[in-house]
């Protein structure tokens, strides 16, 4: 092994970190079973953070590369994020109803504390993401190459892990809209990555989209969520399957671009 990481070290660290990453989700189902699954999903999440720590201090380093430490400003992005994300799902089912003639409707009886603990069951899902897609192996891929490759090839790998499941590929036109949304959400949180330089902020963003999709705004009204919609169209057509997939990139697109240029916020500078 010495040998390998003197002459190959790039490689041979981003073998170790995929023998490592993997032996650490295979360990992670056999524990995460019965009450452990039902009350402390976090098995994955935490053996993917170790995995990560042994990654960083085999090189003298720490979490701090990726910003997870207890600094102040670092765990402040957790909450940003999670409100950034959720606003900017918001926004993107408001532009859907303008463009499909879609009514919000706010829900007459809300399960809270359903929607409160769904913040606390979404976290680890998205946590494990995060630190497969945004974490050392792309920091390590945009040291040796550049952001534009490491954004390609990661978009991709986190592309193919939503769509290569047995109930998407059944659905076309939900494959298709995976497909081309899901490098868009890629390009989102790493922005977020690079501009915080915290992990912390990709988490909640990712987080923040995710639960507000279930539980801020959906298409019924479940009792577990705080709005729903009427009148919600099918986009059974090519022309407004199109128009929806335009207007959701739209959306995050521009936030993300907005996250790109906060280096011109005061919040910015003063952080």
């Amino acid at each position: 092994m010495k040998r390998l990481l003197n002459k190959y070290p790039s490689a041979t660290r981003m073998l170790l970190a995929l023998l490592l990453f993997a032996s650490a989700l295979i360990l992670s189902n056999v524990i995460n079973k019965g009450v452990v699954k039902a009350y402390f999903p976090y098995t994955a999440a935490i053996l993917l953070g170790v995995t990560t720590w042994i990654l960083y201090k085999s090189e003298n380093k720490s979490l701090s590369e990726i910003g997870l430490n207890l600094k102040i400003r670092n765990l402040l992005f957790l909450p940003l994020g999670i409100l950034i994300g959720a606003i900017a799902l918001l926004a993107d089912k408001y532009a859907r109803a303008l463009y499909a003639g879609e009514a919000f409707v706010i829900s007459e009886v809300v399960n809270y504390k359903a929607i409160l603990m769904a913040l606390y069951y979404i976290l680890p899902t998205v946590a494990v993401e995060e630190f497969l897609f945004r974490g050392y192996l792309f920091k390590k891929t945009i040291e040796k190459s550049n952001v534009i490759i490491a954004n390609v090839i990661f978009s991709i790998l986190f592309m193919s892990i939503h769509v290569l499941d047995e109930s998407v590929m059944q659905n076309a036109g939900h494959m298709i809209m995976l497909m081309i949304i899901i490098p868009v959400g890629h390009i989102w949180f790493s922005t977020g990555l690079l501009k915080s330089r915290t992990l912390f902020f990709p988490i909640g963003l990712h987080l923040g989209n995710n639960w507000a999709s279930r539980h801020l705004i959906t298409n019924s009204n479940s009792g577990e969520t705080i709005l729903y919609t009427t009148n919600n169209a099918s986009f059974d057509t090519w022309p407004s399957f199109i128009g929806s997939i335009l207007i959701f990139n739209g959306v995050f697109l521009i936030v993300t671009f907005m996250i790109w240029k906060w280096d011109k916020l005061s919040l910015n500078k003063t952080s």
